[in-house]
């Protein structure tokens, strides 16, 4: 199934999965070795975990990150009802 993902795609998915969470040095790593800016990178990152091809070629990194995702969405969704924005 990984061959319906784009090189770009594999090469996003495998970062993430050697690198995960959010750190400077994560930061450093996506502009030096990817030649992206951080915004970027999450962007794509965000289109990848959401394609199928993506969940076929690699089902529990897809979920654990759509999962993060989701949750943080979540939180910052309660934040505002909260604050009343």
């Amino acid at each position: 199934m990984t061959d319906l993902l784009s090189d770009r795609e594999r090469v996003i998915l495998a970062f993430e999965a050697e690198r995960p969470g959010h750190s400077s040095a994560k930061e450093e790593a996506i502009r030096g070795e990817l030649q992206l800016t951080p915004a970027r990178y999450y962007q794509l990152l965000d289109r990848v975990i959401d394609s199928e091809q993506a969940l076929a070629a690699e089902p529990m990194l897809v979920r654990r990150l759509r999962r993060i995702r989701d949750d943080a969405a979540a939180r910052r969704a309660r934040r505002t009802v909260l604050s009343g924005g």
